[in-house]
């Protein structure tokens, strides 16, 4: 994504829900009211051409630039895994490739053991920041969307750190829409079901540590860069995959991403 992008991407109305959908030549913006998606041009003007939602195909909001994650970072989840609260927020990496778009099918390796869903709320930031205090840290968020954190956990517990077990290509669901805001409400909910049923149900108010503390303690060693995407970790719940089955995580105010697995 060109630099510029992001300038005009920071001058949209706070509330939009930026997109972008499949079309002839490549993938266009939009941002979607209702059921429809109103196209937008290269500069994110509206060009007054609208899709139904339904219909669209959707790729990842943003390219990420780099992908950072946070493990362990639900109180609930914690008591789940049978650990101790961490201290200090812990940190891992995906690769980009890793990333795949809505609708588009997961891949399971048959030889990597059981693979798990991990619903996640996906924080993207607008602006390059670096040694940031946690009481300004949400303004250099540019806006929220859906992930999912899949994770092949014998690979995850035979390395001892992450990186293979957390990205395979497709092993990092994304999207589909970018909610430009800096903040949601801690009472606001993440849900995941598979394959209908309820799997994962939590708020953010059960987060060990916020987002603007997650981002200021990132900044601390790394410079955050615009399109930087944040996995902000995975409330109590997770459980494993088969090729099959679907996964859809819903986060309250920004959409619902939804991911056929298949055996690869």
């Amino acid at each position: 994504m060109a630099n510029g992008i992001w300038e005009n991407i920071r001058k949209l109305e706070e509330g939009t829900r930026l997109a972008r959908v499949a079309e002839a030549g490549g993938l266009r913006w939009g941002r979607t009211t209702g059921e429809d998606v109103e196209l937008l041009d290269a500069n994110l003007t509206p060009t007054g051409e609208k899709r139904k939602a339904a219909d669209s195909r959707f790729g990842t909001p943003i390219d990420p630039v780099k992908i950072w994650c946070i493990g362990l970072n639900y109180r609930e989840h914690a008591k789940e895994s049978k650990m101790e609260v961490p201290d200090e927020p812990c940190v891992f990496m995906k690769p980009q490739t890793c990333v795949a778009a809505h609708g588009e099918p997961v891949k399971l390796p048959s030889w990597a053991g059981r693979v798990d869903y991990e619903g996640e709320l996906a924080v993207v930031i607008g602006k390059t920041c670096k040694n940031v205090d946690e009481s300004k840290a949400l303004d250099y968020v540019l806006g929220y969307s859906c992930f999912n954190d899949v994770s092949a956990r014998v690979l995850q517990k035979k390395d001892g750190q992450w990186i293979r077990a957390k990205g395979f290509d497709t092993f990092g669901p994304f999207g589909p829409v970018l909610l430009l805001t800096k903040e949601l409400p801690s009472a606001s909910e993440l849900t995941t079901r598979l394959n209908g049923a309820i799997v994962q149900k939590s708020h953010f108010g059960d987060m060990i540590f916020p987002v603007a503390a997650i981002v200021s303690h990132l900044s601390r060693f790394a410079t955050l860069e615009a399109g930087d995407v944040i996995a902000t970790g995975t409330p109590s719940g997770v459980g494993p995959v088969k090729p099959g089955d679907v996964v859809e995580i819903s986060i309250d105010g920004v959409g619902t991403l939804k991911s056929p697995f298949v055996a690869e």
